[in-house]
């Protein structure tokens, strides 16, 4: 996946003057909406998904929720050329995408573009509960309970002017619950806050680091080394999903081996490693932490009871 423009990240003459676009690209979201019919499963469907095209943190927290309530997780497997509906074992990357390797850690995982049969497969293998990743913007499937996770907005403009799949207020009038990881927000519905918290760090704390990421935020990542102690001597960011070639690797391990430093990535760049190098790269572990745990578990139990099977 390409970086996001720079005028993304600000307003100006550009984002105004592809303004328009923006407005025909929402009236198509709209109209998805409004012709959808979509699919009911017979267990809980609970939504995670995010306002923004690129990093927000959407992945924790499906990841979170996943383990938490016992779930199966179905995604798209952006960046896979595997259709599915199929569940995710002894796969690679390229067939399945990145994201889907880290959720199938906790949960059993589906990807499939056809969100309603993914679920459907689940529902069949045995899920009392199915977590969908990254489907908010999709109208096939209805959702129990839809959590937009909110970190930063850029420009505040919707595509192609500005990051934004669709208005702010057109998400956040489909939201249950914003899960919001910095700033602040307005919203008809619960705010819970929750941020990410290394699990590694002291394996990292007083150490040179050469830090590379190929994720939606990567100065997130290399803010999260210095955070917990580390001296970043170079800082390398990729674009997002991005398929690292063994001879990038050498070139930053040969940085690292001059300079004294550990080689360090994130858990989600490293599946896209060379499996023969992954040895030689740390990985910073990171987790979900929740500000109000208890309103967090209020809000699932409500919604899990009544749609238990």
């Amino acid at each position: 996946m390409p970086r996001s423009p720079e005028f993304w990240r600000e307003d100006g003459v550009l984002p105004l003057l592809l303004s328009p676009a923006s407005l025909l690209w929402t009236a198509a979201g709209r109209l998805r909406f409004a012709l959808a019919r979509p699919y009911r499963a017979p267990v809980p469907v609970i939504c995670v998904g995010n306002v923004v095209a690129g990093g927000a943190g959407k992945t924790p927290v499906a990841l979170d929720l996943a383990a938490r309530l016992s779930a199966h997780v179905v995604t798209r497997g952006y960046g896979g050329r595997l259709a599915g509906p199929v569940r995710v074992g002894t796969h690679d990357y390229r067939d399945v995408g990145d994201e889907a390797l880290l959720l199938a850690r906790v949960a059993p995982t589906w990807i499939a573009r056809d969100r309603a049969a993914g679920i459907a497969e689940a529902v069949e293998a045995g899920a009392k509960v199915v977590v969908l990743d990254d489907g908010f913007q999709n109208p096939t499937v209805a959702k129990d309970l839809s959590f937009l996770v909110l970190d930063g907005l850029g420009n505040g403009r919707v595509i192609p002017a500005g990051p934004l799949r669709e208005p702010l207020a057109d998400a956040l009038g489909r939201a249950d619950a914003v899960v919001l990881m910095s700033g602040e927000a307005t919203a008809r519905c619960p705010v819970l806050r929750a941020r990410l918290a290394p699990v590694n760090g002291e394996a990292f704390a007083g150490r040179k680091v050469v830090a590379f990421a190929g994720i939606g935020r990567p100065e997130k990542f290399f803010a999260t080394l210095e955070a917990v102690g580390a001296a970043l001597v170079e800082r390398r960011a990729f674009p997002d999903h991005h398929p690292y070639r063994e001879s990038e690797l050498l070139r930053l391990a040969r940085l690292a081996e001059r300079t004294g430093a550990l080689l360090a990535t994130t858990a989600k760049d490293a599946v896209r490693l060379p499996p023969r190098l992954r040895g030689t790269v740390s990985v910073l572990e990171v987790r979900l932490a929740w500000d109000d745990e208890a309103a967090l578990a209020s809000l699932l139990e409500r919604v899990v009871v009544s749609r238990a099977p």
